[in-house]
């Protein structure tokens, strides 16, 4: 059966949330990294890095990563949700500024990572607390507050509510992200969540596959991020399993991804603006996309065991999965264990969210019936 809009947005936002939470403990590392540390590939839900010690070990401390919780991409989407909830409209670079900052600093919510209840601010990265330090402090325009941050996948990550609101206008989405974004991020990371929110919004329509998927990112997407996403796919298309395409996805993301191969030590090139680069994250995500033929368990664990920023790479190939198969595709046990362990309710912002679409659908609708009846006037006079 062809999943509902409903379906699918809910689908997609599980799917987010579970890929961050299975990503989580282990980001920052290599595949072979992870194989020594688990005995084998990760396959579902596991502990911290550093087990009973992860609140003092570094590089991750103080941070509770793992054990079903959430990250702060998962915190970012929720949060961006509730800035629907109060438009219940399109979002452009003011929204942000007048509904997404005030919440940051301004609303607590429960933080898995931090076991406590805290400020949104207290949690997110560096690239996040930018927006407060740009728009709240520096009252810079919003359009214009992304310029002069770090590039990086902080805007795309949570970038799938707008292809959601946007369910199968692709374009739709990737302006109104590029919009958005511009708050947060400037070049090849504002044009990611562009691209990111575009892949979410294709995977909702009717007949969609990972292939059309992979089409209408290419179509959309600009300079190195087009070029990367090819590149990546391209090798994806000739591996029939995660496994496989591990290491030659890193090779062919390699020479767009500014970071280098260290993770953890960026080079003195990394996250600056550029036309020729791509963050990884996101042509990783389409390209497990594609090794994993679009099944759920497949393409997210490919994310996870894939290392690095696998988190973020896992909520975006699990938010595009939940968008083109709806929510029976996540599976319910590792729903219920995320939702447990990260004490949030993963169904109610999925429920609001679905709401305000078809909100949203209808003003669109009554706005373009509007413009019709105007288009017809003016030409009919011209007769």
């Amino acid at each position: 059966m062809t999943p509902t809009l409903d379906d699918r947005i809910t689908g997609s936002l599980l799917g987010a949330a579970v890929g961050d939470a299975l990503g989580g403990p282990v980001e920052g590392y290599t595949p072979e990294q992870i194989l020594e540390r688990h005995g084998g590939r990760v396959t579902g839900i596991v502990g911290p890095w550093n087990g009973d010690a992860w609140r003092t070990a570094r590089p991750i401390a103080p941070y509770h990563k793992g054990d079903g919780h959430v990250t702060d991409d998962t915190l970012m989407t929720h949060a961006l949700i509730r800035v629907y909830e109060k438009v219940r409209d399109h979002l452009d670079a003011y929204a942000v500024a007048d509904h997404l900052v005030p919440d940051l600093v301004g609303n607590p919510v429960w933080i898995p990572e931090l076991e406590a209840e805290a400020l949104p601010l207290q949690r997110i990265f560096l690239a996040e607390k930018w927006i407060v330090a740009r728009i709240h402090y520096g009252h810079v325009d919003p359009r214009e507050a992304g310029s002069g941050n770090i590039v990086n996948c902080g805007a795309a990550m949570y970038m799938a509510p707008v292809g959601l609101v946007n369910a199968a206008h692709p374009a739709r989405a990737y302006a109104e992200a590029l919009d958005v974004a511009g708050a947060h991020q400037s070049s090849y990371g504002r044009e990611a969540a562009g691209v990111f929110a575009a892949s979410v919004a294709a995977a909702c329509a009717p007949g969609a596959t990972p292939e059309s998927v992979v089409d209408t990112a290419l179509a959309l997407a600009k300079d190195g991020t087009r070029a990367a996403i090819e590149a990546v796919c391209e090798v994806a298309a000739r591996h029939d399993d995660v496994e496989s395409a591990l290491i030659p996805l890193r090779d062919a993301v390699a020479p767009f991804d500014t970071v280098g191969p260290d993770y953890r030590a960026p080079s003195l090139g990394a996250r600056r603006p550029s036309r020729l680069h791509s963050i990884e994250e996101l042509p990783v995500a389409l390209g497990m996309l594609l090794a994993g033929a679009g099944d759920y368990r497949r393409t997210v664990l490919g994310a996870v065991n894939y290392g690095r920023d696998c988190d973020s790479i896992a909520t975006m190939a699990g938010a595009i999965v939940g968008a083109l198969r709806g929510e029976p595709a996540v599976p319910s046990d590792w729903v219920k264990q995320v939702a447990e362990a990260s004490r949030l309710d993963l169904h109610a912002p999925a429920t609001a969210l679905a709401a305000v679409a078809h909100e949203v659908f209808a003003r669109d609708t009554a706005r373009r019936r509007e413009h019709e009846a105007a288009y017809t006037a003016l030409t009919s006079a011209a007769r």
